[in-house]
């Protein structure tokens, strides 16, 4: 009976519940036919909306007494393909839907592109859905698949929308009981099973997918216990899990910290390490960038997160922090500063955040920095020349303005006297700093009880008024020239923090934006430091590495730039410890180093990226070799081996002297020779044709033909077809510039490849149609079809995924149609046949009008058909 959701009926969104598989066969379908029959026995009114069984004998025996929706077909591309019928499921409205492959892109024609789109409108019209998806279709996770398998993932869904499920359950299982699984036929039919053990279903590689597939539904599950302890306004921290917080200052200590931190967090298994820094929310906490940047460094090379957090009360920010993320530890290091500093200026952070942890255990650690601060200034650092002038405001300033004073002392009360003397302090604090103000508010309180207090000339104060007001003075004459002088401290860093952020973001950028990121690093130093050269020296041998000089775009000359030897100064900042950063020309303050030091570690950085890069490229060519060379040797060792023994087997047996042979028997042996040879002549030839492509020695004769000329020779080339092959259109298109032998291969292995899979007794179809300057074939098939994480790979060389029939080829068939038809400007793709199948692509350049019939011989370079082609096909 479908629910009612008639209008003044109340509507509530369905409910979502998804089975995430680790990796494809391991039983999610499975799973979600099982939960249905659950249902459906409790009384819930169960809907098969799409379910795909992949032929698993198990599974579609689950289907069985489930109500199956009659699927929609749709036409692209002059075929038929069936998509899950939506409109219809709306309006059969069960209770619970089931629709398969979340992660499915929908045939065009109707309005959804992709099936979660689908599953949504089914939750708006408040129909549950289940639903299943592997862990390899997650966008997030998409590159890291890839790069683990070797497989591109085409088909995606967004995280946000399996993570707004109402219910996730993953679905497991050991690499070694899928394999098995696998290896029984209960995943892909036999003749798939060998290659896709040695291939995706690698023990390496399930056991990475199965490791990707817990770590995200933990997360997960880590978001919903937060949100259950927030709505329940839960602050305690339970410790379901080992979360080891490190506070950062950016000081010399953090290396000390994140290791003992990390070492705490290894105790026990799964345990996290944080790494936090509390920056102030003016950014302008005093931290040293470079060093927050290496220490970042060192936190992710230890398996760990570094975060930054804002906050000007750095206990509450920290605290804050940890609970948020459910820590049980928090790491903490022993103040720089002295007993005496600590007495006067109470508590520091450390104890502070001790006091209020409550249930977070807080590791103290020391350091060799422990106890080495110096005492807080009383006023910002200046030049020593700004120094002397303040404290000499200090003493004139007062003097001046009891000058200026003393004539109007009758015309002016004490009240404005006060007020100039003060407006005095402050000036002396802006240029001098808060000392030299003290220094001018001591002696201007002198001056005004001795010139302006009556009794006058006299330092005697004979009003208690008066008493009270110069005391006043003094007090706010330090008190404004103290925030005066506070104030123009944080001008002054926030001036430098301001430039030291867009210096920095200039260096990113310039970094991400360039091709080369060392060299736009040292150029970037180069002019971000106002120096006239910059290199990057090896420590071990001295060598330069990289070097950016000033005059280097005039051709004026090499280091050295436009000073004079003896006023050019060096500066040195360490790059990891194999490098050092050495800056050529004027004196760099101190101020500047923190920046250089953030500077050194993106050079190092860079470095490391470089020397990676090198050590990729010096890998990837033996690694191509290697695979070759393995495939060679099992091609030779067994796929020449079988029809060169038949051959042998053959003519060995008729020029025996023991047995007499019929006529009949004569001529099926000879018949067995000839075609064992033929098989041997032809495997031959596509390895001598494929080594040609690497060497890039394949000699073309490019020449306007047309396709209904030479698809009657590539059929009649094959062996003996299993069913017919029907052309369609080929006489509508234009002529094709190709090499007419080399065209007629390429027509000959796909056809094959496409007749040895097909459905029996069905043809198959050569179609062709024109597009611009370009003319598309296609080999259309009605087989299985090829799953799309192994549509590149059926172009590798020496291998015969899927093939039913292991004695017939090494498996170059298709790798060399594809070098052969990128030699002759064309390509070949896979497509899906609508329907069921598999569709070569071959994409051919038309010959222009006019063109010759006879055309140029062309050689055609490595780079085009030789090994860049396997080397492009092995990325993929």
């Amino acid at each position: 009976m479908a629910r009612d959701l008639t209008p003044g009926t109340t509507h509530r969104r369905g409910r979502l519940r998804v089975y995430l598989g680790s990796a494809p066969g391991v039983g999610k379908t499975y799973r979600m036919l099982d939960e249905a029959h659950r249902r459906q026995e409790r009384g819930a009114e169960v809907v098969v909306g799409y379910i795909e069984c992949h032929g698993r004998r198990f599974t579609e025996g689950l289907v069985d007494g489930l109500e199956v929706l009659p699927r929609t077909r749709r036409t692209y591309r002059e075929a038929e393909f069936e998509e899950m019928d939506l409109d219809a499921l709306i309006a059969r409205r069960p209770s619970v839907a089931l629709v398969d492959e979340l992660a499915h892109t929908n045939i065009p024609g109707g309005r959804n592109a992709k099936r979660w789109q689908d599953i949504d409108e089914l939750l708006d019209a408040g129909i549950d859905v289940i639903t299943t998806v592997n862990v390899q279709h997650l966008e997030s996770l998409n590159d890291v698949v890839q790069k683990i398998t070797g497989i591109p993932q085409r088909e995606t869904v967004p995280d946000e929308v399996v993570r707004r499920a109402d219910q996730i359950e993953l679905v497991d299982m050991a690499p070694q009981a899928l394999r098995r699984r696998m290896a029984h036929g209960n995943v892909y039919r036999a003749e798939k099973v060998d290659a896709a053990l040695s291939n995706y279903f690698r023990v390496g590689n399930l056991t990475a997918l199965r490791e990707l597939a817990l770590l995200w539904v933990a997360g997960r599950v880590d978001e919903g216990l937060r949100d259950y302890r927030a709505s329940h306004n839960i602050d305690r921290v339970w410790e379901t899990r080992e979360r080891v917080v490190v506070a950062l200052t950016g000081g010399p200590e953090g290396e000390t910290l994140i290791r003992r931190a990390a070492r705490i967090a290894d105790r026990t298994a799964g345990g996290d390490l944080l790494a936090v820094h509390v920056s102030r929310s003016d950014g302008l906490a005093g931290a040293s960038s470079g060093a927050l940047a290496q220490q970042r460094q060192l936190v992710e090379a230890l398996g760990g997160s570094y975060h930054v957090v804002v906050g000007d009360d750095i206990p509450t920010a920290l605290l804050a922090f940890a609970r948020a993320h459910d820590a049980t530890q928090l790491v903490l290091g022993t103040s720089r500063r002295g007993r005496l500093t600590r007495f006067l200026t109470g508590p520091g952070n450390g104890q502070t955040t001790v006091d209020a942890s409550e249930d977070i255990d807080v590791h103290m650690v020391t350091h060799e920095f422990t106890g080495r601060g110096r005492l807080p200034s009383l006023g910002r650092r200046h030049s020593r020349r700004r120094t002397i002038a303040g404290f000499a405001s200090g003493l004139v300033v007062p003097a001046l303005l009891t000058a200026l004073l003393s004539p109007f002392h009758t015309q002016l009360n004490l009240t404005t006297d006060a007020l100039i003397f003060q407006l005095g302090v402050v000036a002396v604090a802006l240029l001098g700093g808060a000392t030299s103000a003290l220094l001018a508010s001591v002696i201007a309180s002198l001056l005004l009880n001795y010139f302006f207090i009556p009794p006058v000339h006299n330092l005697t104060i004979g009003e208690t008024n008066n008493l009270v007001a110069l005391i006043v003075f003094a007090a706010v004459a330090l008190a404004v020239s103290t925030v005066v002088d506070h104030a123009s401290r944080l001008t002054t860093r926030a001036a430098r923090a301001t430039a030291e952020a867009e210096t920095l973001s200039t260096l990113a950028g310039s970094v991400l934006r360039g091709a080369d990121a060392l060299p736009a690093l040292l150029e970037k130093s180069r002019t971000a430091f106002g120096m006239d050269s910059v290199a990057l020296l090896d420590r071990a041998t001295g060598r330069t590495v990289a070097f950016s000089d000033a005059e280097a775009d005039t051709g004026v000359g090499q280091a050295g730039g436009g000073s004079s030897g003896a006023d050019r100064e060096v500066t040195e900042a360490p790059v990891g410890e194999s490098a050092l950063l050495v800056l050529t020309g004027r004196r760099l303050p101190a101020a500047d180093q923190r920046v250089l030091t953030a500077f050194a570690a993106h050079v190092a950085a860079a470095l490391e990226r470089d020397r990676l890069a090198v050590v990729a490229a010096e890998v990837e060519p033996i690694k191509a070799a290697d695979r070759m060379r393995t495939a060679l040797l099992a091609a030779v060792s067994h796929d020449l081996r079988t029809p060169l023994a038949a051959a042998l087997a053959s003519i060995g047996s008729l020029r025996s002297p023991d047995v007499e042979f019929s006529p009949e028997d004569q001529g099926e042996l000879l018949a067995m020779a000839d075609e064992s040879l033929v098989k041997l002549t032809r495997l031959v030839d596509n390895l001598l044709d494929m080594s040609r492509l690497q060497a890039g020695a394949l000699t073309l004769h490019l020449t306007p033909t047309h396709l209904e000329e030479i698809l009657p020779r590539a059929v009649d080339s094959l062996p003996d077809p299993y069913a017919p092959v029907q052309p369609l259109d080929l006489d509508t298109v234009p002529a094709v510039l190709v090499d007419p032998p080399l065209l007629e291969r390429v027509l000959a292995n796909v056809i094959t490849n496409a007749l040895r899979h097909n459905a029996p007794g069905a043809p198959v179809l050569v179609a062709a149609s024109h597009h611009a300057d370009r003319v598309e074939v296609r080999v259309i098939d009605r087989g299985p079809g090829i799953a799309p994480e192994d549509r590149d790979r059926v172009f590798l060389p020496f291998q015969r995924l899927g093939d039913t029939d292991n004695t017939t080829g090494v498996g170059l068939g298709l790798a060399l149609s594809r070098g052969l038809a990128e030699a002759m400007a064309g390509s070949l793709e896979v497509e899906d046949t609508p329907g069921g199948g598999t569709t070569m692509l071959l994409t051919l350049p038309a010959a222009p009008d006019g063109a010759a019939i006879d055309g140029d011989t062309l050689t055609v370079p490595a780079p085009e058909a030789g090994a860049d082609h396997l080397e492009r096909n092995t990325d993929r």
